[in-house]
């Protein structure tokens, strides 16, 4: 089924039928922030915890946006990042509406949407988003650290290409 604006009006039902989609954002936001809380109540910035070979549990402090885009700058960033992602979630609220039917499509919204809000938060109260997740190769390459809520991002991005291919596919 195509995903284009359509001019029908949507009705108490598409608003329902948004809710358990709502519940799996609030689920993503949950869990990314009591993550944080659990960092932020065991971890001073900077400790780290090796976990596996590949894996360490570390605080960090990203004022950027992904990979640290712009975290040098002189703070206006915490502001345009919140903006951005308010607005963001915004249109993906809409978007849940009027497509809540296509589960892929709103799975993919909906995790992005927990962590578009988790990452926000973070902002709102830190003026920075507190990542602690690192994956790295021997001590040569480090992967930058993140979240859970950059990884519902990630998650819900990658659902999104699927189900476009997908929808592209059945279109053939």
């Amino acid at each position: 089924m195509a995903r284009g604006f359509s001019t029908t009006t949507t009705t108490t039902s598409g608003a329902a039928s948004m809710l358990p989609w709502l519940g799996l954002a609030l689920i993503v936001l949950i869990a990314d922030q009591f993550t944080k809380i659990l960092i932020l109540g065991y971890y001073q910035y900077g400790d780290s915890t090796y976990v596996a070979p590949f894996f360490n549990i570390v605080r960090a402090h990203n004022t950027g946006a992904a990979f640290s885009f712009l975290a040098a700058a002189s703070g206006w960033q915490r502001w345009l990042f919140t903006g951005i992602a308010l607005a963001a979630v915004v249109f993906i609220l809409y978007l849940l509406r009027s497509h809540a039917h296509q589960k892929l499509f709103a799975f993919a919204l909906a995790c992005i949407l927990g962590g578009a809000i988790g990452n926000v938060v973070d902002r709102l109260l830190h003026g920075y988003v507190v990542d602690f997740l690192q994956f790295h190769w021997g001590n040569r390459w480090y992967f930058p650290a993140f979240n859970i809520a950059d990884a519902g991002i990630t998650i819900g991005a990658a659902c999104l290409v699927l189900d476009e291919l997908l929808r592209v596919r059945r279109t053939r």
